[in-house]
């Protein structure tokens, strides 16, 4: 019941969403804090600007409003006070400043016109509504007339009027026939805007006297109908007709035929015309043209384009809809109309005004007692806006001064704020085409710091896992927050560490040793307050022995099992399922502490079984398949299935039962285990059967019950272990009486397909379902509260009806019953139903970036209003791409990236970002339709990071007392580079390390010469990039000096590997001191370099070894990020490479290689990946059986040719092989034997010129690039070319680049592999 004339205010919880500001506060929601806490009032809920109201029902003025103190309120009436106690029909609901104008006990609702606006107010301020104007809904009749029928001639244009009643507001027009059906409407035959069906040419099938234009009234529900207009329509052939019955045969008659017309514009008229439109708003422009044949209608927009995805056309093109217009969619829009015979157009000017919208709208304020701060009210529009400003209701020219405040156009500054400087604020920004008027509120508090998060509070997680440790807080000045580990522990710093704004502490991957207590402390100049949490590290739960797929005979036993490994503090729980559901309530499934046992298995037990393990904090989960195969039967027993039932028998025909009776065929050694009842249904679906029930094997008889209006047949099917026996031959027929349906039908939907219609979809009743003939469906539907009356209409035996003219996505209620010759189903349930979605109109607002770390980000934004959602709510885009990198100042193409977040969420995590780049991203809303407009893009910058390592490091030029190195740039700098830092130390004959020497060098350099070195001496470096946040990983390297400059060669030492950036060349570096040294590991013997080529099951692995020859080598390997042991391989032989086999595809593996008899003596580890597994591989030729042996056929053929040639021509004597090693002793091109590396014979001397200089292979068996082109990337497809299996690369060679050599014939490939394969063929 209301309570009249009541000013009291809600007593619930207060929640306030404050905007922090430089110095504003945030203010939790914490209902015990909000409860203590000041503030002035503010408006939550009121009726919207233009309020139509039905005439019928009482008027509901909302106004809602909180406060502490809670808010009193009151009314004006246009621009007076409203006084309700004057008036016994209004009334005020209790703790609300809503009116209830009580229109149903007499009062007229005319009476109560005008504009309104509520006040709230309470000792720190008052808010004010927006002025709220009243205006009955108006639904007039048709103005009776007397309509003459149209007659009009074939192939004419026909405009039929609708001029609908003017109603508040506008009506929806729609034509119908008599039988309420739309009226088919084509290019030739459409409705305009304003609601005339307009033809371009009519036809005798339009001839008709049932033209009726409806006017839809959707405020009061009602729809009012216009008078039928009759069209007729005089083709040529009975015009002609006509004439001559009624002349002489010696008269000259005939009318003229149809003749094609140019097209001439219906609407509009005129060859120009001005349209004004507002910002935001749909615009709709139409062109509808008379012509035969029936013109074509094309838009284009002059100067310019049309909108791209805003732009629709409807009505077969001859409107043109552009969506959420702006100004820049201003300009000129021309249609044209054409057909074969020619072409007219029209020019529509179109401006677009805009009435206010926000910039930045003024935001609460809560401020300390001496800050700062400010109120922005910026908003746009076409004309500009004017901005005022309100004090607590009252114009701020002649509201009570306050020393604090200074307005200065669109905002105010407050200096030094007192408590009594709290007050309620308005800014209005108006224009000619509305106003916008915004409450916010100042609110000075004065409070010691509050820590809310709970004292003690115990926090879990799982190793590894992120870990967020919460300190809710308020105070005002705003708190400072400290975390410290342990009580007497000291701050917490570091990147292992992630502070947030709200006071949550977080660790991204907890450890064993992040278990403690935490302490958080807020402090403020009014005081100071701690708080202490626990936090718990616990070990994942793993499965260590996970089921395994088993094949078991039926009738056998099958055991899957499932052991764990959890913290010994949580409490695991094991549960089985079968094909992802519960497992058969049988008790054959034993469920043991960690099996499953399946007793006497059958074939229905033939599946998947997942073993899924669940604690508090995790679960893990594994899975197995079960195959069941049918046991070998015993040769002396042949099994079959039964033979078909016979002498079947119809008794006790009732109107919904009958009594079925059979004899079993026979069971053939294995006995029935059920019979299946099927029936056909020879009135609706004669032929087709369907199954009716199943009864055990014993039973002869059952009782069937029957749907009415079914002309029955019965046939039985006997079944048993081995199958289905064929069916029995049918029983007589029986036919049921007709009755009402007794149910309606299913899965009845409501989906719009257009933003203006709702489709009504249900699944129709089956023939039998009907019960009797005449089957129809009502199908009846209502907006949602809304209290409208029904809308029905009932139509034939179909599954869909499209409701038009609907607004878009509105919630409907929707029922559809089913109805027969002799009477309607039960009632049917309700269903709820959407009208059409269609895209969203506003694009996310206050799009904001937090830079978390040189990776990371994180990205808020303001939900859009859900009515402009216009559907169902599926989420938020976020595209975000990298502009360019901050430190080389050089774009790249940009590739965007999209997140999606689902729901109603409003912030989100972009990982994987790039230091010291800059970056763009906008955020778009997604319903069912589609995705909204984008927001601005907003620019943020990622800060620098460390640089990766140098790409590599060189040492040169070894001479008795200098080296000389070399570096190239970080491949990732990550930032600008400050300096590199190159390390050195010299190592003694006893592997003893002297001191370490440091060495600072520009940024610039990218050489450097070491002199003054001890001779004869190993040095070791270690080398690496620094950028202003830190030092990158090093590089290291090793060399010597020489020890007798003349006798020994200058080969180039070594390189490292890795990514590093530019370096320099300094002064001489003076070292001539003797070091004192100390004992390290030696240096040899050592396994270095271990690389890895990967395929999709197998993967190549090479290393390169120092140390004593003929040591034993293995192979290591495993999962990566696995705890399982490592799988060794042994390699035959001292080989350098070794081919791992049946890998998993797609997976991550480890990798090292050790000598055996060498106590931990082992590479480093190497981390590599399988590729993803292919449906399906292309076939190399070159590696299939058949091609290898004709290619070992045809060297054989060569070969024997070459010897029968070196025959003949050495018939006259022949040589010693030593003889032609004298005369060709470069052994460089000499092809060696396999098994003591001498030398074989040549068969022909013109073969073995000498290599030209510079094109001999280096000893140390490698290619230098200026030297040869070629390499292991020209015999195959690249880098991501694939070895094979045998760890050769003659799967690649038919793949091979045709290389130029340098000069004449000669080749600089070095010895290898690949090389010995181009030999050989």
């Amino acid at each position: 019941m209301m309570k009249k004339k009541s000013i009291s205010a809600s007593k619930a919880s207060l929640f306030f969403f404050l905007c922090q500001m430089i110095s504003a506060l945030d203010v939790p929601l914490d209902s015990k804090l909000l409860e203590e806490l000041s503030q002035p009032p503010t408006i939550t809920q009121q009726s919207p600007k233009d309020y139509i109201v039905d005439p019928r029902e009482n008027i509901v003025i909302q106004c809602e409003a909180k406060g502490k103190p809670p808010p009193s309120f009151s009314w004006t009436r246009n621009g007076t006070h409203f006084d309700i106690d004057k008036d016994e029909l209004v009334t005020m609901k209790p703790n609300s400043g809503t009116l209830v104008i009580n229109i149903m006990n007499g009062g007229k609702a005319e009476a109560y016109e005008g504009v309104y606006q509520c006040t709230a107010r309470n000792e720190r301020g008052a808010a004010i509504s927006n002025n709220i104007v009243i205006r009955p809904s108006r639904s007039p009749l048709w103005t009776k007339e007397k309509l003459e029928p149209n007659q009009v001639r074939e192939g004419d244009s026909l405009v039929l009027h609708c001029r609908p009643p003017v109603g508040l507001p506008p009506p929806i027009i729609f034509w119908m026939d008599n039988a309420f059906q739309r009226l088919p409407q084509s290019e030739r035959v459409s409705q305009g805007l304003n609601g005339d069906l307009y033809f371009s040419n009519v036809q005798p099938e339009d001839t008709r006297e049932d033209y009726i234009c409806y006017a839809r009234f959707n405020h009061t529900q009602t729809i009012q109908q216009k008078q039928p207009i009759s069209v007729k329509v005089f083709s040529m052939d009975s015009l002609n007709d006509t004439i001559a019955a009624n002349l002489s045969d010696t008269d000259i008659y005939g009318a003229k035929p149809v003749t094609e017309r140019p097209p001439i514009l219906l609407t509009p008229t005129g060859t120009t015309s001005n349209k004004v439109e507002l910002r935001g708003n749909v615009l709709l422009l139409e062109c509808i043209a008379a012509g035969l044949p029936t013109p074509v209608i094309r838009w284009i927009k002059e100067g310019g384009e049309l909108p791209a995805n805003r732009t629709f056309f409807e009505n077969f093109k001859k409107t043109l809809k552009i969506i959420d217009v702006s100004e820049a969619d201003s300009g000129n829009y021309k249609c044209i109309a054409r057909n074969i015979l020619g072409s007219t157009h029209h020019v529509i000017s179109v401006t677009v005004k805009a009435a206010p919208y926000w910039i930045t709208a003024p935001r609460n304020l809560v401020l300390s007692p001496g800050e700062d701060g400010s109120l922005i009210c910026r908003a746009n529009g076409n004309p500009k806006p004017s901005i005022s400003w309100l004090s607590n209701g009252v114009p701020i020219a002649i509201a009570p001064e306050d020393p604090s405040r200074k307005v200065d156009g669109d905002t105010i500054i407050f200096s030094a704020v007192q408590e009594r400087s709290s007050a309620v604020y308005q800014c209005n920004a108006s224009n000619e085409y509305g106003y916008l008027l915004a409450n916010a509120f100042v609110n000075v508090l004065a409070e010691p710091p509050r820590i809310l998060t709970p004292a003690n509070k115990l926090y879990q997680v799982i190793l590894d896992s992120p870990a967020l440790i919460d300190c809710a807080y308020f105070g005002s000045p705003k708190p400072e927050i400290e975390w410290f580990k342990g009580v007497k522990g000291s701050i917490l710093r570091g990147n292992e560490y992630v502070f947030h704004d709200n006071g949550t502490l977080e660790i991204p991957v907890a450890q064993k040793d992040s278990s403690g207590t935490y302490t958080c402390v807020a402090r403020n100049e009014l005081g100071k307050i701690q708080n202490e949490v626990q936090l718990e590290v616990k070990d994942p739960t793993l499965i260590i022995k996970q089921p395994e797929y088993k094949v078991i005979q039926r009738y056998g036993h099958v055991s899957f099992e499932c052991i764990i490994k959890h913290d010994s503090t949580l409490i695991p729980t094991v549960i089985w399922l079968k094909d992802n559901d519960e497992l058969p309530d049988d008790e054959r499934f034993l469920v043991g502490k960690d099996n499953l046992t399946i007793m006497n298995v059958t074939d229905k037990d033939d599946g998947t079984y997942t073993c899924i393990v669940n604690t508090t904090l995790d679960s893990v989960s594994a899975s197995a398949v079960l195959t069941v195969v049918a046991a070998p039967p015993t040769p002396a027993i042949i099994y079959a299935r039964p033979n078909p039932p016979f002498d079947l028998e119809l008794t006790g025909q009732l109107e919904r039962s009958i009594e079925l009776s059979w004899i079993p065929g026979d069971e053939n050694n294995s006995p029935i285990t059920s019979f299946v009842i099927e029936y056909e249904d020879g009135l609706h679906e004669p032929g087709v059967w369907h199954y009716q029930t199943e009864v055990p094997g014993s039973q002869t008889t059952v009782q069937l019950k029957l749907s009415p209006y079914v002309n029955y047949s019965f046939r039985v099917i006997a079944v048993n272990e081995i199958g289905r026996s064929q069916p029995s031959e049918p029983s007589e027929q029986y036919l049921t009486k007709s009755a009402n349906p007794d149910e309606n039908p299913s899965n009845v939907q409501g989906i719009g397909s257009e933003p203006d219609n709702l489709v009504i979809t249900w699944e129709s009743l089956k023939g039998f379902q009907s019960n009797g003939p005449g089957l129809q469906y009502k199908v009846s539907w209502r907006q949602k509260d809304v209290d409208d009356e029904w809308t029905s209409v009932v139509v034939a035996n179909v599954s869909k009806y499209i409701v038009s003219g609907t607004p878009t996505f509105v919630p409907y209620e929707i029922k559809v019953q089913a109805l027969n010759d002799l009477g309607y189903a039960p009632e049917p349930s309700e269903v709820i139903g959407h009208s059409g979605e269609d895209l969203p109109m506003v694009a996310p607002g206050n799009v904001q970036v937090h830079v978390i770390n040189s990776t990371l980000a994180k990205v808020h934004w303001d939900p859009v209003p859900l009515k402009s959602v216009r559907g169902h709510l599926q989420g938020y885009k976020v595209y975000y791409w990298k502009v360019q990198s901050l430190s080389r100042r050089s774009k790249r193409h940009i590739e965007k990236k999209i997140l999606t977040f689902r729901g109603n969420k409003t912030f989100g995590m972009l990982p994987g970002l790039e230091p010291y780049s800059s970056y763009k991203l906008n955020v778009r809303v997604v319903n069912g339709k589609g995705e909204g407009p984008a927001s601005p893009d907003k620019v943020f910058k990622t800060p620098e990071g460390v640089p990766s390592s140098p790409s590599f490091l060189k040492i040169t030029n070894p001479t008795l007392d200098s080296l000389t190195l070399e570096w190239g740039s970080p491949t990732h700098p990550n930032g600008i580079l400050i300096s590199y830092i190159l390390k050195f130390q010299p190592i003694n004959n006893t592997h003893e390390l002297g001191p370490l020497v440091e060495i600072r060098i520009p940024a610039n350099e990218s050489s450097l010469i070491l002199k003054n070195l001890n001779y004869s001496t190993r040095y070791k470096f270690y080398f690496n990039a620094q950028t202003s946040v830190g030092s990158g990983s090093q590089i290291t390297e090793e060399a010597v000096t020489i020890m007798d400059e003349a006798g020994i060669p200058r080969p180039a030492v070594g390189a490292g590997k890795g990514y590093s950036e530019t370096l320099f060349a300094t002064s001489p570096v003076m070292h001539t001191v003797r070091p004192t040294f100390y004992k390290v590991q030696p240096l040899y013997p050592r396994i270095r370099n271990v690389t890895t080529a990967a395929a999709e099951t197998y993967a190549n692995i090479s290393w390169e070894y120092e140390g004593p020859d003929h040591a034993n080598f293995y192979v290591e390997y495993g999962v990566a990020g696995s705890k399982e042991d490592w799988k060794k391989e042994i390699v035959n032989g001292s080989r350098s490479f070794f081919v791992l086999k049946g890998l998993t595809p797609g997976t991550a593996y480890k990798v090292r290689v050790g000598a055996e008899g060498l106590s931990g003596f082992r590479s480093s580890e190497d981390v590599f990946e399988t590729g993803p597994a292919m449906a399906s591989r292309q076939v190399d030729i070159a590696t299939q059986g058949w091609f290898i042996g004709l290619m070992c056929a045809v060297a054989l053929l060569i070969l024997i040719l070459l010897i029968v040639c070196f025959i003949r021509r050495n018939k006259g004597g022949k040589y010693p092989v030593k003889e032609k090693e004298d005369a060709h002793a470069d052994p460089e091109i000499q092809p060696m034997k396999e098994d003591d590396g001498t030398f074989g014979e040549y068969s022909d001397a013109e073969d073995h010129k000498p290599l030209k200089k510079g094109s001999r292979t280096p000893s140390d068996r490698t290619v230098k690039k200026e030297d040869s082109d070629d390499s292991l990337v020209d015999y195959g497809e690249g880098v991501n070319g694939q070895f094979n299996e045998d760890g050769s690369f003659i799967g690649q060679y038919s793949g091979k680049k045709e290389k130029e050599p340098a000069e004449g014939n000669e080749s600089s490939e070095a010895p290898s592999p690949v090389n010995a394969m181009n030999s050989f063929v």
